[in-house]
């Protein structure tokens, strides 16, 4: 019996296997007028379509928490009751398909302003952060007061409790890839001298304020999950020499999340510095998932160029991770999980206007 195609429950979610969604920005959002962030009917068929093809968990892309936290203007947000009334619609169709609708939660901070990548960069402005660092060439960020770090958390809750009157049912909170709560914990790009910097206890202040106002907003038998970069990839080697984030930071955060009531860690890396050094390859993040999982003793999922079913399966056999999210295989074959499904040997639902070809 394949291990990746056995049910897994969090709280009182089980989901129908261990083959995920992963969370990836569309940038197609609409941008302007009353119904500026909300998704569209790309996101239904982006994220439909996958459903219907079999993910057990359908992840929605970084979503913004006030418009200042976006990206581009493109990107998806819950700062307004009218973003979430417009994705009813999606988690919905979604639930129909027997997968779970879940939602990542994000603020850009610093990486914001930006535009569609493969276009040339729309509407800017100022950006914010824990310090008044750049990422690369993007413009400095005005480091952000107390009373502004303040209002960022009462976002991310109420952006929570958005979601859950949208209709989904696993919310993430993105602290990777140089984000905003990652900003914070990442000396890289957090130089700050008060109570939300400096110290290693004070650098992981913010993101535990907005795991602990999460919670109490989010319904308590609905899993919270938190995603991590687990290294900053940095060795001292980078332009500006500033230290980063680590791996036992992270097996450490993992252990303060778990105990604040985050049901899972997505374990990802890297996004502090432009210039890291990476060393990307099949499954390069997998090792990272494995400790955390056994040091911290919390479910943890892997992410990244896990792209073979054979591959999969061993993640989940070996018991390095307790589901793998899937990411740019999903948009290069949209069938993967089905085709993953039958070369392991397990059967899934199919939707009722498909079974003839099945049969």
């Amino acid at each position: 019996m394949s291990h990746l195609f056995t049910p897994l429950t969090l709280r009182e979610v089980t989901f129908a296997h261990r083959a995920w969604m992963s969370p990836m920005m569309q940038f197609a959002a609409s941008s302007e007028g009353p119904d500026e962030g909300a998704p569209t009917d790309w996101h239904l068929q982006h994220l439909g379509s996958r459903a219907v093809a079999g993910a057990a968990l359908v992840m929605v892309e970084a979503t913004a928490v006030d418009p200042i936290g976006r990206s581009s203007i493109y990107d998806v947000g819950l700062w307004n009751d009218a973003q979430a009334t417009a994705f009813r619609r999606i988690t919905d169709f979604i639930t129909a398909q027997g997968s779970v609708p879940g939602i990542q939660l994000v603020h850009a901070g610093r990486k914001g302003s930006t535009g569609r990548p493969w276009a040339e960069p729309g509407p800017t402005w100022p950006t914010v952060g824990p310090s008044a660092i750049p990422f690369g060439r993007l413009p400095s960020p005005a480091e952000l007061t107390i009373d502004e770090i303040g209002a960022i958390v009462e976002a991310f809750a109420a952006s929570a409790r958005r979601a859950a009157a949208a209709g989904f049912r696993v919310l993430e909170l993105h602290g990777a890839h140089g984000y905003l709560i990652h900003q914070f914990l990442s000396p890289h790009s957090n130089t700050r001298t008060d109570r939300y910097g400096g110290s290693w206890e004070n650098r992981l202040r913010f993101a535990l304020e907005v795991v602990t106002a999460v919670r109490r907003s989010w319904p308590d038998e609905l899993p919270l999950f938190f995603r991590v970069s687990a290294t900053d990839w940095l060795g001292g080697d980078t332009e500006d020499d500033r230290p980063g984030w680590t791996v036992d930071d992270t097996v450490e955060l993992a252990v303060r999340l778990k105990a604040l009531g985050v049901d899972l860690v997505d374990v990802s890396s890297g996004g502090s510095a432009p210039d890291a050094k990476i060393s990307v390859g099949p499954g390069y993040q997998v090792p990272f998932a494995a400790r955390v999982r056994k040091e911290a003793e919390i479910p943890t999922t892997a992410v990244g160029m896990i792209t073979e079913a054979d591959q999969a399966e061993d993640i989940i056999a070996g018991e390095q991770a307790d589901a793998v999210f899937l990411a740019r295989v999903l948009l290069r074959n949209p069938a993967w999980i089905r085709q993953a499904a039958d070369q392991l040997g397990a059967t899934l639902h199919y939707p009722p206007q498909y079974v003839r070809a099945f049969s």
